[in-house]
């Protein structure tokens, strides 16, 4: 039995392309993850440069970036990569979680964020949501993110209900062909209402909009906080 809400598929192992400037922890994370089932490690990088050479070549399932690196830093390989409309999912993996790195990665285009003291297990977890497309933030990582892209108050209430519904579904994980099925609309409206949701929280993306969202308790409590 597993808690993990995001079993690895039976029929195909995750491909990872590992992103770190330290050889030591680049070592680590290759044989944590070619040891669990599931996980195949195509390669490794030392810098961002590298980074988007080897993920163009590779195609990994999903990038585990470290942000700062000499030779070309993490946040610069996600925008390149996103420029490049790379298949890979990048899920940021380092010991920073300042404004000036959390809001620059996930603007860049980051499925996630987790910072390195994260359990062997949630590094697991996280991995197969973002191969699955589904944002990942640490809660110390959600907090700073939500400070940093903070909308006017006058904003707070102002979400329809079914814009509520759909921010609720994302906020599950739920990509939009599934929101539609859900909701018995098109995937065109979905992409609407996540536009106009976007603008009245003062956010661009999914991880964001759930992260001040939770800040606000327009979806009640974080699942990952605990009660006084």
């Amino acid at each position: 039995m597993t808690d993990d809400p995001f079993p690895p598929a039976d029929d195909a192992a995750i491909t990872l392309l590992v992103v770190d400037d330290h050889p030591v922890v680049r070592d680590g994370l290759r044989g944590m993850f070619e040891s669990a089932p599931g996980f195949t490690v195509l390669g490794e990088a030392a810098n961002g440069v590298e980074a988007v050479a080897l993920a163009t070549s590779l195609d990994p399932d999903v990038v585990l970036m470290d942000l700062r690196m000499p030779g070309g830093n993490g946040v610069e390989a996600i925008a390149e990569l996103t420029r490049r409309g790379a298949r890979a999912k990048v899920l940021v993996l380092t010991t920073y979680d300042t404004d000036s790195d959390t809001l620059p990665a996930i603007e860049a285009g980051a499925t996630g964020y987790l910072l390195k003291d994260a359990p062997r297990e949630e590094l697991f977890t996280a991995v197969r949501a973002a191969a699955q497309g589904r944002t990942v933030l640490s809660p110390a990582v959600a907090s700073r993110l939500v400070s940093a892209v903070r909308a006017p108050a006058s904003t707070q209430d102002s979400l329809s209900a079914r814009e509520c519904e759909v921010l609720a579904l994302v906020a599950k994980g739920t990509s939009n062909r599934e929101i539609a099925r859900v909701l018995f609309i098109s995937e065109a409206t979905v992409k609407t209402h996540l536009t106009h949701l976007y603008a009245k929280l003062g956010v661009n993306d999914r991880a964001a909009a759930v992260a001040v969202a939770y800040d606000r308790g327009i979806l009640g409590r974080h699942p990952d906080s605990r009660a006084p």
